[in-house]
């Protein structure tokens, strides 16, 4: 259980309706989830508006509700928080309700068109056969030193990675490796993350089935080592033409590896 008035103490707010000094024992996206005391977050994606189920997370006992847009009916028993960003904060507030777990664990997070698989499964593998215990997030499973979980998304929304990095903390683990998509950079998933480092694997003309075009795709990688502090990481590859552009301006120290470039 955390109070709402610290979940929300390092996001800005636009408007507030209610009191804060209420307890909140889950924090939810998905209003089917909501059960008693639950803080539901609305955010509107490209298959559906959270907004449109307000009502719903109310009626099934949340207190409080986040969002972008005030709905037109409010409950007295309702706490209302709007902010400019819902995807970003909820990523703020997931990190706190779980107590911050990647400031205690080395997150690296691996993008890239292709190899984001195989870059990650090895490094876990790698580290845990150095006599480490790390935690892996992948399109193929998650798992924290060797017990392994089922899958849904190459990368989780951003409640399911900061309850996987807390078990991942509570297990032991000093190392995450995580597949992060050009996807989940856009939806703000990774908001509230620290990592400890990125790598870059390669670029193509793929999913522009989602991005606008093949600049837009690689801005929006970018945005992942634009993210990264002076004491994190930044491995890029050299043999991709735009593997100096992942780390143009970046704060992280920088490494490149390469087969052709020298």
């Amino acid at each position: 259980m955390k109070k709402l008035k610290d979940l929300i103490s390092s996001i800005e707010l636009l408007e507030v309706k209610g009191s804060t000094d209420v307890q909140i024992h889950a924090v939810h996206l998905d209003s089917r989830q909501v059960d008693a005391n639950s803080l539901f977050v609305a955010i509107s994606g490209h298959q559906s508006d959270g907004h449109a189920f307000i009502a719903q997370a109310e009626s099934q006992g949340a207190v409080a509700v986040l969002c972008h847009e005030m709905p037109e009916e409010v409950s007295d028993s309702v706490v209302y928080l709007k902010v400019e960003n819902t995807a970003r904060c909820l990523g703020i507030i997931a990190s706190v309700f779980y107590d911050n777990p990647s400031l205690d664990v080395n997150v690296v997070a691996v993008t890239g068109t292709n190899g984001k698989t195989s870059v990650a499964t090895m490094l876990y593998n790698m580290f845990r056969f150095m006599g480490h215990k790390a935690g892996l997030i992948s399109t193929i499973k998650y798992s924290i030193d060797g017990q392994d979980f089922h899958s849904s998304h190459t990368t989780p929304h951003a409640i399911r990675i900061q309850e996987l990095l807390a078990q991942m903390k509570e297990a032991g683990c000093s190392h995450v490796f995580m597949e992060v998509s050009s996807h989940a950079i856009d939806q703000q998933r990774i908001a509230g993350l620290n990592f400890k480092g990125a790598v870059f694997t390669n670029i193509s003309h793929d999913h522009l089935d989602y991005h606008a075009d093949f600049k837009e795709y690689l801005y929006t990688k970018k945005k992942l080592f634009d993210q990264l502090s002076s004491n994190a990481f930044a491995l890029y590859n050299r043999d991709d033409k735009n593997g100096a552009v992942m780390v143009q301006n970046c704060k992280a120290s920088k490494y490149s590896y390469s087969l052709k470039s020298v």
